[in-house]
């Protein structure tokens, strides 16, 4: 199954723009509040070492690492629950908030004020957990026995009762493995990881500043969560470019990528996801594990009968081949390894797997 990230946000503060950018859509926007329907759509996520490999093999096929994206319709005063049963269905957020100045498109709230602007969504992403959490409470006290499993987990859910109501989100309750173990059914909003981006105008960008700026990084400083400031009009305006003049545009403007991409790899890292890549002629391709898998578990991305008949892993790194520019002398180097099936793959593997079935 694959993982998702869903965009959230406040209406007007450029979700689709974003999802538009990381996903090669064309979804409407919007410059009036009052979107329903949610966008969903695979986003490509940019990998430079793909490029390489494909000038070394120049293959029929390139296929990057993908995730899916999900734009999440804008939280309106009432519209709660169907904001809240969309974020239930994600494994990341990234949690668009505006900065950028624009007479033309109101803010819902009246005014700019980022800092309150992501207080107000995870307002509703907290209490949506209390109530949860009071909701099991309440269905485990009216039980007739409560012991074994059932204890653990009231004492747990109490623990995060306590952690809520001081306004702190799940993964900031110091719980023990063994006591998400017990509430791993609950299904919770604020234990989902997130990262923020904050979308600013061009004048900002240039001015590499915008109002509130100190209050957003120590808000997210104090509770862990990446920051990613970006233009979405000016990446919307790059992706328009052909090849060769978004090269001379970003060079122009002193960026050395489009923002959108920084962004596609800091959302696979957040759900600690890491590519290995195979390549050759037919195809050169990043494939999307978890960290921490192991080479037979990796063979199964490929194909079960990889993991099933799985002998050895051909393990090369891929600094290794873009150092030395040629796989054979990257082997006579002796920088190829064979790895049995328990060895944890790296980000960036180069892996050939030997296989019998």
């Amino acid at each position: 199954m694959a993982l998702t990230c869903g965009i959230i946000g406040l209406p007007l503060v450029g979700k689709t723009t974003l999802f538009n950018l990381l996903t090669q859509a064309e979804a409407e926007t919007s410059a009036f509040a009052g979107r329903t329907k949610t966008n969903i759509r695979t986003a490509p996520i940019p990998d430079p070492r793909l490029d390489f490999l494909a000038s070394l093999y120049h293959p029929r096929k390139v296929t990057p690492a993908t995730l899916e994206i999900i734009d999440v319709p804008g939280l309106t005063r009432g519209a709660g629950a169907a904001f809240l049963a969309a974020v239930r269905e994600v494994d990341a957020l990234l949690h668009v908030v505006r900065a950028f100045q624009r007479e033309d498109v109101l803010h819902v709230e009246g005014s700019l004020n980022p800092v309150r602007d992501l207080e107000m969504i995870n307002a509703e992403l907290l209490l949506a957990d209390l109530q949860l959490v009071e909701t099991r409470l309440e269905r485990i006290a009216a039980s007739k026995k409560i012991k074994g499993d059932l204890l653990a987990e009231q004492s747990a859910l109490r623990r995060c009762q306590e952690a809520l109501e001081a306004e702190k989100p799940l993964l900031e309750a110091g719980l023990t493995a063994e006591e998400w173990q017990v509430l791993r059914h609950m299904g919770f909003l604020t234990t989902k990881p997130m990262i923020i981006v904050v979308n600013i105008d061009e004048e900002q960008l240039r001015a590499g500043h915008y109002e509130g700026q100190e209050e957003v990084e120590a808000y997210a400083a104090a509770r862990g969560i990446p920051v990613l400031t970006l233009c979405a009009a000016l990446e919307a305006e790059i992706a328009r470019l052909e090849p060769a003049d978004r090269e001379v545009f970003l060079q122009e403007m002193g960026i050395t990528e489009p923002g959108i991409d920084r962004l596609a790899r800091a959302i696979y890292r957040r759900l600690g996801l890491i590519s290995f890549l195979t390549a050759g002629e037919d195809e050169v391709r990043a494939w999307t594990i978890k960290e921490g898998t192991n080479a037979r578990a990796a063979a199964g991305k490929i194909h079960s009968d990889i993991e099933r008949g799985f002998i050895r892993a051909e393990v090369v790194n891929f600094n290794d081949l873009e150092r030395l520019g040629d796989m054979n002398k990257v082997k006579e180097k002796g920088l190829a390894r064979l790895e049995g099936k328990d060895y944890i793959v790296q980000d960036g593997d180069i892996i050939n797997f030997r296989f019998n079935v």
